[in-house]
């Protein structure tokens, strides 16, 4: 209870208790001014009681981050026994576009719908299925977790997203919308103006040689490990693009984020490649988790283990691993069993990256 209420009420206590003692004219003031003095102590109450800042549980999003974005979803967790209840496989997809115009498209398994979007502090509002209402628990340049709790049901849940470019997404361009134009491409030194009269000469047509285009490679490696240690670790994405792009983002609570982006030689990449293929990395399971009760309760005690998510796309054939823990934790147990040629490839990616660094 607030100061203004306790005065207002031993205020009023005073006024009650002399009654009696005081005469008329003094009575008709009192029966004046106390109305006036409840509606203040109504307003300070009202006020004292208003929820303050966003009233979500994460900080409030810049809508910038959410306009003309692309996501793919990845997989959905429990959060509160961290365990991985879904993820996506080939045959589930569902991918996002929040349009400038706060219209939204969704693509599920073949089906595409549409609705409108809107954004307040950290609530994102939109519809999928029965929920109406998510909230951005993360979001960057290539992460969006969106959390929301089942009002028949217990406990909190994430969807996650990766960000994608519009080439690798199903959302065709409306025709009613200009086309991209590449500013870059033009020449204005070669540019004539005013050549109405002047005959075009016509060029010999040069045999077209078809140079085979190089097998589609990418390669994402996000999570792992244990949340906890004097700096604990928010993000460890590693991705590894067709063109030999490397992209390594770690984000700790004390350092913040460090991007890192170099360049690997198409030879080397695909050799990685024929590496991941000897072993039998698109013969594995999808998804390794829990065994044994032992397991279970790791998952709920700090440092707590990250779900750890390796995908691999080569040409045509793509897979998708999900280790829920992955690993050994400090007491140098592994929880899970999953095939030790994980450890390899991971280890592998790892290195990479971290040559990228000396680099």
């Amino acid at each position: 209870m607030s100061s203004i209420i306790i005065v207002g009420i031993i205020f009023a206590i005073i006024l009650y208790g002399h009654a009696m003692i005081l005469t008329y004219s003094t009575m008709k003031k009192i029966r004046f001014l106390l109305p006036l003095l409840l509606l203040s102590i109504s307003i300070n109450t009202a006020i004292a009681q208003e929820p303050t800042g966003w009233g979500t549980n994460y900080a409030a999003v810049d809508e910038r981050k959410i306009v003309e974005t692309k996501w793919r979803y990845t997989y959905a967790i429990h959060l509160e026994s961290n365990t991985i209840i879904h993820q996506a496989e080939e045959d589930y997809e569902y991918f996002l576009h929040f349009r400038y115009d706060y219209t939204y498209a969704q693509f599920l398994n073949g089906e595409m719908s549409k609705g409108t979007w809107s954004l307040s502090g950290s609530e994102l509002f939109y519809s999928f299925k029965h929920i109406n209402k998510f909230e951005i628990a993360d979001i960057d340049k290539t992460v969006l977790v969106l959390e929301f709790t089942q009002a028949n049901s217990k406990g909190t849940y994430q969807y996650h997203f990766i960000k994608v470019d519009s080439k690798d997404a199903p959302f065709v361009k409306p025709p009613n919308e200009l086309p991209d134009v590449n500013v870059e491409a033009i020449n204005p030194k070669k540019r004539r103006l005013f050549a109405f009269g002047k005959k075009k000469k016509k060029r010999k047509k040069k045999e077209e040689v078809t140079v085979p285009k190089p097998i589609y490679i990418n390669i994402e490696l996000i999570g792992g490990g244990y949340y906890g240690g004097i700096d604990p670790v928010l993000r460890d994405y590693i991705q590894i693009k067709s063109n030999g792009r490397l992209i390594k983002e770690f984000k700790s609570v004390n350092n913040g984020l460090v991007v890192t982006k170099k360049n690997i030689p198409r030879e080397e990449l695909e050799q990685f490649a024929e590496y991941i293929i000897t072993q039998k990395f698109f013969d594995f399971e999808r998804l390794y988790d829990c065994e044994s009760n032992l397991c279970q309760k790791r998952k709920h005690i700090k440092p707590t283990p990250i779900p750890l998510r390796l995908a691999v796309a080569y040409g045509n054939r793509k897979k998708v691993i999900t280790v829920s823990i992955w690993g050994k934790d400090n007491q140098d147990m592994k929880y899970v069993d999953y095939p030790p040629a994980i450890d390899n490839i991971i280890d592998a990616i790892q290195r990479m990256a971290h040559r990228m660094d000396q680099s």
